[in-house]
């Protein structure tokens, strides 16, 4: 049995809509973390979240940002489709007093994709 061209043009272009090469598109949230490397102890830092995604829309965005230091949860943002980043790449502070070694895990979540994995800091403490 022969398609004809317009039905096949037709059968691709369903499967794009469809999402059937949308995997191929897709775009986890990432997060990096900046901070100092080394503070005396005692010293309150900023740590500054930087996520990246390639979308933000009503249907595709970062669901949630969440840190953790030393495995203790420090940080939550959790979003919606009514309540979103300001933008697809964006960036969020906290902060936090530094009196041991440190070591800051962040996680960005995209709601349709998940996430890249987590973006990992050390802080030290000076001698």
């Amino acid at each position: 049995m022969e398609i004809s061209r317009r039905k096949w043009i037709t059968l691709v272009t369903s499967m794009v809509v469809t999402g059937y090469a949308v995997p191929a598109l897709a775009d986890q949230a990432g997060v990096t973390v900046e901070a100092p490397d080394q503070v005396v102890k005692g010293t309150e830092i900023t740590v500054k979240l930087n996520v990246t995604h390639s979308a933000n829309n009503m249907f595709h965005y970062v669901s949630w940002v969440h840190a953790k230091v030393n495995g203790k949860d420090t940080f939550l943002r959790d979003y919606s489709m009514t309540n979103r980043p300001e933008s697809n790449n964006f960036s969020l502070e906290f902060k936090l007093t530094v009196n041991e070694p440190v070591e800051i895990t962040a996680e960005a979540n995209c709601n349709m994709h998940g996430s890249k994995g987590p973006g990992t800091k050390k802080v030290g403490i000076k001698a």
